[in-house]
């Protein structure tokens, strides 16, 4: 129905999962007249978060990370949000839902929005206490505590997930981040088996094994049993496992209880029944999402509920909408592991051909789906390697630009026969939000966008899953729109332009290379950036390579300027490197009486080290002569450079370990201390698969194995967390240091100005294949100069603290007033808080120490 000009009119939501926030912010978008108030009812607590996303919830434990964007409403009148607070009772007759408070509500248009609930197969034991499902932040926290209680009792972590589909795998991956090792048990005979073949599930099946998951594949858990701390699962093939918790991730049912008890109807297999416009039989009462079934069809991804939303949200504003079906292709990366499907992935089709590269040497595995005459697709299935899916799948239904196999296996290693040009207009290239490529097209040619950033915000594509995202830069491109590498305004070359330049030219001074290959006297952006580059390049080219040796102290941003991370009231902190995490006692005392004697405020940080913070600029040298005295040195956390190697205690101490992680940690930060380089740089080492140091979190991680090590690459925290993908298993020592050497300079010497490993190794043509290539199979033919930069560059190394107490005019640059040195700086003052000093703040009020 559609309300009168003026009047408006009451829409009623019932759940508040992503599908229902979509509809409401569908109508409120396009709603300028506020013809309709909308009242969302919510069963959950808090407000309607990332679902899809959930499992990286177990990567920080913060909910907010979650979050979407509006999702309180905050601020719009015309939303009425009430959580915890779900709906009981419906009467279509009245025009009213009644909540379990009993708050009564009228509506006059109302959206059932329940989704779905995880399916729990009737097996005996189901329901025992450390048997838990997995779909709300609430069940992590649930799984997450009884790990942690059960690793505290029996001192082992496994857990078993029954279902190895999408959900499943899901869930092993959560499992494993909180230090489990995790059993998959799934009844058909192979994992994810709705969405690859037999060919990709043996494929998948042994690059998760890889990764300390044990599958079971072909067979069913008959009962769950409990005796005390310790649960058993007894699987159809006879297999028994301890474990300490088990999970049910075994698909999802519709929630069409609350719909079917008030006399809607229910499609065969369930499923609030809706037509093709998403509306019951009763009139104004509508269903979207996974509790519809559109026209008796459920669908359980969010893609498919963002389009009902639209329709209803149209309808609602007096236009049509027609739902046009499900786009059920999907792109994903389990357990590090990318996989991706779509269109007729089992060639079900009358006559459908099927073209199959199965490559287990790099372990990719690539099936195109075509029709008889091999010239339409029709479908595919791409695992360990989803370069090509977004270029493959909206040519589904389409003739093909090439012959199948050139497209799988180009030949020489080429770029196959798929480009973005031979896509048409009307394909889509963002299944989330149903974007064009005709529409992305327009952005740029008709509405001037010349930027990733200005698509998504004209468009909304890429602001769903990301998948996507590569496309559009290859838009860009090919409607001519030239995307600058510049560093800045006064260089137009790449940052590894530059770095490519001052190392042929040997040049030694930025007032050099900006007269002979730029304009203007720099800027805040090129002269750090070059700055880097010079350092990383002085053991090459013979310049001094202290930072503040000369001309390259101008260049310096504050932190390296003074060799510590400037903090809040204008005072520093120090922070001296622990390789490893490994100290003495005598070294914490030094650090211990250094604190106490300069009043300094301590913390350790979470790269396993000691942070001292307050110091004043002329204490600074003070502090480094205690420290490097005691034989300890810079850190490095005020730089572009490695700040840590993480290790857990390994089989040094540790009875699960099987390498000696703290000695290849200490090996690793000594090596590559002080490597200047694009961006910071962390590492980790882990004793066995465990993965307590978290190296999968990191630009480079390392984890033992029985036979040696396995190298991860490109992970990272920050505002936009990544996964370390595998890069090589079971190396030996020499032959993995080798490898992260080259992985270092390679990086250093391509990556772009503040460009982290993990997007560096995204933007790369070829992804971590082309890496992999180069660095170890030496496709460039520069691994020869990788090794000799990274030997030159351990060769000389020189701690910089040091280099300033050694140097007179060093050390007179650290004074707070060159007039008067060791005047103390009247600005500056401290407060007590929990027993330490803290910086009293200019405007800020003070916080009462508790």
């Amino acid at each position: 129905m559609v309300p009168s000009p003026g009047v408006p009119k009451t829409l009623v939501v019932v759940g508040n999962g992503m599908v229902g926030h979509r509809l409401v912010e569908a109508v409120r978008a396009e709603d300028t007249g506020g013809s309709w108030r909308v009242v969302v009812l919510a069963e959950e607590p808090r407000p309607t978060y990332d679902r899809v996303a959930l499992s990286s919830y177990a990567d920080s434990w913060d909910a907010s990370g979650l979050e979407l964007d509006r999702a309180d409403y905050a601020g719009d009148d015309l939303v009425e949000l009430r959580l915890g607070d779900a709906v009981t009772v419906v009467d279509t007759e009245r025009r009213t839902v009644t909540t379990g408070s009993g708050h009564e509500q009228a509506y006059d248009a109302l959206v059932f929005a329940t989704g779905s609930r995880p399916f729990v197969p009737p097996v005996t034991g189901h329901d025992l206490p450390g048997c838990f499902v997995y779909r709300t932040i609430e069940d992590l926290d649930a799984i997450r505590a009884a790990a942690e209680h059960s690793a505290s009792v029996r001192g082992r972590r496994a857990g078993m997930v029954v279902g190895g589909g999408l959900l499943g795998l899901e869930a092993a991956k959560a499992l494993r981040d909180m230090g489990l090792s995790p059993h998959v048990v799934e009844m058909a005979p192979r994992l994810m088996p709705l969405q690859i073949d037999d060919g990709g599930g043996a494929l998948l099946r042994r690059l998760v094994a890889d990764l300390d998951v044990t599958v079971h594949t072909g067979t069913s858990t008959e009962r769950i049993e409990r005796d005390g701390d310790r649960m058993f699962a007894k699987l159809g093939n006879g297999t028994e496992l301890d474990v300490d918790l088990v999970v049910f991730s075994a698909g999802v049912r519709p929630r069409d209880d609350l719909a079917r008890a008030h006399g809607l109807a229910v499609a065969e297999r369930g499923g609030i029944l809706v037509d093709s416009s998403c509306r019951t039989a009763v009139p104004d009462v509508y269903a979207i999402g996974e509790c519809a079934a559109v026209e008796g069809r459920c669908y359980g991804l969010v893609a498919p509920g963002y389009s009902m939303a639209e329709i209803v949200a149209a309808q609602l504003l007096g236009r049509d909408g027609t739902f046009p079906g499900a786009d059920l292709s999907t792109k994903l990366k389990l357990l590090g592991v990318d996989v991706a499907s779509f269109g007729d992935v089992h060639a079900s089709t009358e006559g459908a051909l099927e073209v199959v590269v199965n490559d287990a040497v790099s372990g990719t595995y690539k099936k195109l789906v075509v029709s008889d005459d091999a010239k339409t697709l029709l479908g595919g299935v791409l695992v360990g390697d989803a370069s090509d899916y977004n270029l493959l799948r909206p040519l589904v239904g389409r003739a093909l630009p090439a012959e199948p196999a050139s497209i799988l296996a180009p030949s020489g290693g080429a770029e196959g026969g798929v480009g973005v040009d031979a896509l048409p207009d009307e394909a889509q290239i963002c299944s989330c939000n149903a974007v064009s490529k005709g529409a992305i097209n327009e952005a740029i040619l008709a509405k001037g966008c010349d930027t990733v950033a200005s698509i998504k915000g004209r468009t909304n594509a890429g602001t769903g899953c990301g998948s996507c995202v590569p496309m559009l830069s290859k838009l860009l491109d090919s409607c001519g729109v030239e995307q600058s590498t510049a560093v800045c305004e006064h260089f137009s070359q790449s940052r590894a332009e530059l770095f490519e330049i001052v190392h042929a030219t040997r040049i030694t001074t930025f007032s050099e290379l900006i007269s002979r290959h730029g304009t203007g006297k720099g800027c805040a952006i090129c002269k750090p950036a070059v700055a880097s580059i010079l350092a990383t390049l002085a053991p090459l080219i013979g310049t001094p390579n202290h930072i503040l040796s000369g001309e390259q102290a101008t260049l310096q941003d504050t932190n390296d300027r003074y060799l510590a991370n400037l903090q809040r009231g204008g005072t520093y902190s120090v922070v001296p490197r622990i390789p490893g995490g490994e100290i003495t006692p005598e070294k914490l005392m030094v650090i211990a009486e250094v604190a106490r004697d300069f009043g300094l405020y301590t913390k350790i940080t979470g790269g396993q080290r000691i942070d001292l913070f307050g110091a004043t600029v002329d204490q600074l040298p003070l502090i480094w002569r205690r420290l490097v005295d005691a034989g300890m040195e810079s850190g490095h956390a005020y730089g572009k450079a490695l700040r840590t190697v993480k290790s857990c205690v390994g089989s040094t101490w540790c009875r699960y370990g099987v390498q000696d992680s703290v000695g290849m940690a200490i090996e690793l930060e000594l090596r590559y201390r002080g490597l200047r380089s694009p961006h910071k740089i962390k590492a980790g080492v882990s004793g066995c698969a465990r993965e307590c140091a978290e190296a999968r979190g990191k630009d480079f991680g390392v984890i033992a194995t029985e036979n040696g090590w396995n190298l991860h690459v490109g992970g990272n925290g920050g505002a936009m967390p990544r996964h370390a993908q595998l890069l090589a298993s079971d190396l030996d020592s020499e032959t993995l240091i080798r490898t992260i050497d080259r992985f270092l300079m390679f990086y250093v010497r391509t990556a772009d100005r503040l460009q982290r490993t993990a997007p560096w190794i995204e933007e790369m043509e070829g992804g971590l294949g082309h890496l992999r290539a180069v660095i170890m199979e030496d496709s460039l033919g520069i691994c020869d100069d990788l090794d000799a930069a990274m030997a030159k560059h351990v060769g000389d190394y020189a701690d910089e603290w040091r280099g300033v107490l050694e140097d007179p005019e060093k050390l007179s640059r650290f004074s707070s007033f060159v007039n008067a040195p060791g005047a103390p700086d009247p600005t500056i003052s401290f407060r007590t808080e929990r027993e330490q000093k803290v910086p009293v703040l200019l405007g800020v009020p003070e916080v009462v120490s508790r």
